[in-house]
């Protein structure tokens, strides 16, 4: 009963198409900006910034990029591990080339060359779909791999490929605590959500969702394949790219091509399966999950352990981590295959009725 619809009536076509029409939604939503920005920077400590809140919202902001793709247009793309390396080494030669360079506009720049390269390896996607698209996006992460260990001038002739960055500044305030980097990486992932919630409720979103549902039928009723599949890999792409340029601007600080490996784009893949494919909400969901989920478990594993009079070692508490975190995926995919965002959709019904059981 506390979270009804009755009484709040739209009297225009602005407020009927609102991203949040439900007057209980705004104010929850204006409740978690106001503990993002001022409650969690002045109550969390410095651990918990650095291993869970900045790697959550770097990596919702990688997963909302390639929802927007696989979720949203159909698209299977196994390449986001190489999406986030163009983003992240494009902006670092931005900003090591180009003296004085802001940071922003090197993130963007970084996103930016991941667009061209996401363009250039969604061109098959006008040909094969499905496990053949994922074939030809997963050739973007070998090459990516490659270029970046053998192209010297990408990692200003580096042996390794290793690169590091520092003195990052966002409007003359410099960002070296973990509080700054947090906020800095909070503010970007609000605004390209904001973003990417109204462009997926426009046209160019219809289009997307048109082509995933029947791409025949589609191109049959004047919808354009070719711009549909590309912009979306465009899209997706810079998402990508600029949570790359953060991740290792931001998180990593210095990094190697390794860091962008194949198993970032199965882990950005998962989250958004696990949290839901085309939803946006879900994509938050889903990075919670796979980064909140295996801290938690190796630091209460042991603990649970020892209630029992068990003791584990390092190396078992890591196996098991991996076994329970497997098994919830699976067990999770069992009883909502559409994800978490279906959960968190289905609860919302349930609270309109409620205390009514129907």
């Amino acid at each position: 009963m506390f979270y009804r619809e009755n009484g709040q009536f739209k009297t225009n076509y602005r407020d009927d198409q609102q991203i949040f029409p439900i007057a209980q939604d705004r104010w929850a939503m204006l409740a978690i900006l106001a503990v993002a920005y001022i409650a969690v920077p002045m109550l969390v400590g410095d651990y918990v910034f650095r291993a869970i809140l900045i790697p959550f919202l770097i990596f919702a902001l990688a997963a909302l990029g390639v929802n927007i793709l696989v979720g949203y247009c159909g698209q299977i793309s196994l390449g986001s591990g190489a999406f986030m390396a163009v983003g992240a080494y494009g902006a670092y030669n931005f900003f090591a080339r180009i003296p004085g360079l802001p940071l922003i506009p090197a993130l963007i720049l970084g996103g930016l060359c991941a667009t061209a390269f996401g363009i250039l390896f969604g061109l098959p996607s006008l040909r094969v779909k499905g496990l053949y698209l994922a074939v030809a996006t997963l050739a973007a992460q070998f090459f990516s791999d490659w270029m970046f260990l053998r192209i010297k001038w990408f990692t200003m002739d580096t042996p390794s490929g290793s690169v590091s960055v520092s003195n990052l500044q966002v409007f003359g305030l410099p960002i070296e605590s973990a509080v700054s980097k947090y906020l800095l990486c909070l503010s970007v992932l609000c605004v390209v959500g904001l973003l990417a919630k109204n462009l997926v409720r426009g046209a160019i979103g219809r289009e997307w969702m048109a082509i995933r549902d029947m791409d025949v039928a589609a191109a049959v009723i004047g919808i354009r394949p070719m711009f549909a599949k590309l912009s979306a890999f465009a899209v997706s792409s810079f998402i990508v790219g600029v949570a790359g340029a953060l991740w290792g601007f931001i998180y990593l600080g210095a990094w190697e091509p390794a860091a962008f490996s194949v198993d970032q784009s199965f882990k950005l893949l998962f989250m958004v399966i696990i949290g839901g494919l085309g939803s946006i909400v879900g994509s938050f969901f889903g990075a919670a999950f796979i980064v909140v989920l295996p801290i938690a478990l190796n630091q209460f594993l042991p603990l649970l352990a020892s209630l029992v009079g068990v003791e584990i070692s390092t190396a078992g508490v890591s196996h098991a981590e991996l076994m329970i975190f497997g098994g919830l995926i699976v067990w999770f995919l069992i009883v909502e295959p559409h994800g978490l965002a279906k959960l968190w959709s289905v609860t919302k019904q349930k609270l309109r009725l409620w205390p009514f059981p129907h």
